[in-house]
């Protein structure tokens, strides 16, 4: 990657990282609740929290996103990666979005205290309706996993340009700081090679 290619600013990749992390984690914790019956309402008394915690992150991300362009992908990626890289991530904004709130309105369909932390109750945006929830349940079901799928697409096309192409295109997004690569050589290094180039 060359020393000068643009990176995202450090506030988005504070966003990301953070974001990446509470979206996992509650995407563990959805699945965690069908497996373990037993821990339902503890995992689901974090699941809540973490979703609203989602939809907020996502509108404070797309604001940061009109402020802070996303930095020019590397030339190595084509026209048609571009597109899908474009469609992948549109998908996970809208995703980010539409999760949280398909979620908070099961949960006002089922007539169930959206509770995030204490005494603090989320308003109902939904009537209390039973065929109503069972479409929503199965529909946060399906979106969460068409996110996963999304995700694990997501981090394949980046290991795969990082690892097989060699672009350097993960450096655009990592938290730490990246120091270029070393300068290429002027001329042949080793001393017989130079002088049948004409180095002396």
């Amino acid at each position: 990657m060359p020393a000068d290619q643009p990176r995202f600013t450090a506030f988005s990749r504070l966003l990301h990282w953070l974001m990446a992390a509470i979206i996992l984690t509650t995407l563990g914790t959805g699945t965690a609740m069908w497996a373990s019956l037993g821990s339902y309402h503890a995992l689901l008394a974090l699941h809540r929290p973490l979703g609203i915690a989602i939809l907020v992150l996502a509108v404070v991300r797309l604001v940061n996103r009109l402020f802070n362009p996303p930095p020019p992908l590397p030339a190595s990626i084509s026209r048609t990666e571009r597109l899908a890289a474009i469609g992948a991530e549109y998908t996970m904004y809208g995703l980010m979005v539409a999760l949280p709130l398909v979620g908070w309105g099961m949960l006002s369909a089922a007539h169930y205290p959206a509770v995030m932390w204490g005494s603090f109750h989320l308003p109902e945006i939904l009537p209390h309706s039973a065929p109503l929830y069972a479409v929503l349940r199965k529909t946060h079901t399906v979106l969460a996993a068409g996110f996963l799928l999304v995700i694990l697409s997501h981090l394949a096309a980046v290991l795969f340009h990082s690892l097989v192409v060699g672009d350097g295109l993960w450096r655009r997004m990592v938290p730490w700081p990246v120091r270029s690569g070393a300068a290429p050589s002027a001329g042949p290094s080793d001393p017989a090679t130079a002088r049948k180039a004409g180095v002396s």
